[in-house]
């Protein structure tokens, strides 16, 4: 019987990961490109050097410039730094460059992911390289930058893997940061069929206070899980959910609606 070789049955070596990418980097004039990318590098050298993590551009395929951020492969046994103290260092960084940046450059608004799996040596090629791709690409980290940008002027928003999430933040790794500092979602990619569950950080945001603006329900009960959609069955009012911008005088309306949501952000 022929023995099937190593390459094709072994499982790669493990290896931890963070994608970052700048919004509106394509928006940006041809001119400001590379100044504010050359800023961006600056800012994420000094991140990884405070939370005590090897530049993986020392490293041959352990970095990839995707021109409005980068893949970092590092070793897997830095995938709790990744996650604390490096979010928060990567947070401060971004607010003391937007204060002190010149006042015709751009600032800069990151979504970053953290994840980790088996890549093949020495390219690092495999799943994890994708999924952590797709988290970066997600709808919740997306939305999540938004509501930082949108309700704290902020200037980050991350999302990080299951896999990631056990290792690091439950398995008590990361002292500053413990779970109910994170929202628990599900990562969608438009226009793709990736559908992971994840955990969303948003710097100087709690669960309670991010849910309601990145789902349409609020949050349900303790801790920080986002409440899912009424379906056939449950207890909740099975009618149509409307949403008023303006103020309702139509006492018809009024009296026949059993449930309205109320957009505060125009109130």
């Amino acid at each position: 019987m022929p023995i099937a070789s190593p390459s094709s049955v072994d499982v790669p070596p493990e290896q931890a990961l963070l994608a970052v990418d700048m919004q509106g980097y394509s928006q940006i004039p041809e001119a400001k490109m590379a100044p504010v990318r050359s800023d961006l590098d600056d800012v994420l050298t000094n991140v990884l050097t405070h939370a005590g993590l090897q530049d993986p551009r020392d490293r041959p395929g352990a970095f990839k410039d995707t021109g409005d951020g980068a893949i970092f492969v590092m070793p897997a046994k830095d995938i709790a730094r990744l996650v604390d103290p490096l979010l928060e260092h990567l947070h401060t960084a971004l607010v003391r460059y937007d204060r002190e940046r010149l006042a015709n450059a751009p600032a800069i608004r990151l979504r970053a992911a953290v994840h980790v799996g088996p890549l093949a040596l020495p390219d690092h090629r495999g799943d994890a390289i994708n999924e952590v791709c797709r988290l970066l690409d997600s709808q919740v980290v997306r939305a999540g930058l938004t509501v930082a940008r949108e309700h704290r002027g902020g200037f980050l928003a991350a999302v990080v893997s299951e896999a990631a999430f056990r290792r690091t933040v439950r398995a008590g790794r990361t002292p500053d940061l413990d779970e109910e500092r994170f929202l628990r979602a599900t990562a969608r990619v438009h226009g793709k069929t990736f559908e992971e569950p994840c955990w969303l950080f948003v710097p100087e945001m709690t669960p309670q206070a991010l849910a309601p603006l990145i789902s349409p329900e609020p949050l349900g009960g303790g801790g920080g899980t986002a409440a899912p959609t009424s379906s056939a069955g449950s207890n909740s009012p099975t009618g149509a959910i409307f949403q008023f911008n303006g103020e309702m005088t139509d006492t018809t309306v009024i009296n026949t609606v059993g449930t309205m949501r109320i957009d505060r952000r125009r109130i």
